[in-house]
């Protein structure tokens, strides 16, 4: 697969970047992805929740009345969970919801989930670029001048850049990470993926150093 290089102003700058075909033109396993996807929202919840039991609630342990003679049926201390502010039954508790997933796998569902938007024809290349200093308006130019302003934008770069990153988190609909960080998630969600230049070609190199 073919892709031409744009530079900052969306203008193609003559250079192409040949994305290997094992990667961007396989065939997606949907179920893999599904786990790719359902164990990275898994890993996002806190699993912080939590409610009292009967044994955790304030009140005293002192039985409310004697146990025959009243007419009344049998009650416990205060705590019981029938009365309002009593402990509950079989609440839930604090746990994790993450669960493991084989890199294999992994990397199948990145495969696939690259295979669609290679389908889509929702890849772009741009020239590499960075900045002096924090600029969300350059970065807003950038993207105007792409043609993605308004879209899910998945940027994805070489390695980090302090200063690109701080002059794109502002933005709500724009996401970036290095290519080491990428998820089957974030691509799946997001509308176009853009590869920087030197992210683009690592792909071809790796292809390179396994042939």
């Amino acid at each position: 697969m073919q892709l031409e290089v744009l530079n900052t102003k969306g203008i193609t700058t003559g250079r192409s970047v040949e994305l290997p075909d094992e990667i961007f033109a396989g065939e997606p396993n949907d179920h893999v992805i599904y786990l790719a996807v359902k164990q990275y929202l898994a890993a996002q919840r806190q699993g912080t929740h939590k409610v009292k039991t009967r044994a955790e609630v304030k009140g005293s342990s002192k039985k409310l009345h004697k146990q025959k003679g009243t007419g009344g049926a049998r009650k416990g201390n205060i705590r019981n969970p029938l009365y309002k502010g009593g402990g509950t039954v079989f609440g839930p508790k604090p746990h994790s919801y993450t669960f493991k997933l084989n890199k294999k796998v992994k990397d199948l569902a990145k495969i696939g989930a690259l295979t669609y938007k290679a389908k889509d024809s929702a890849i772009l290349v741009v020239e590499d670029f960075n900045y002096e200093a924090p600029k969300t308006k350059q970065f807003v130019e950038l993207i105007n001048n792409l043609k993605v302003e308004g879209k899910k934008a998945y940027f994805v770069f070489a390695g980090y850049d302090e200063n690109v990153y701080l002059s794109m988190r502002n933005i709500p609909t724009i996401l970036g990470s290095s290519l080491a960080d990428i998820n089957t998630y974030d691509i799946i969600n997001s509308d176009v993926l853009v590869f920087v230049e030197s992210a683009a070609k690592v792909f071809t190199e790796v292809e390179e150093a396994v042939a």
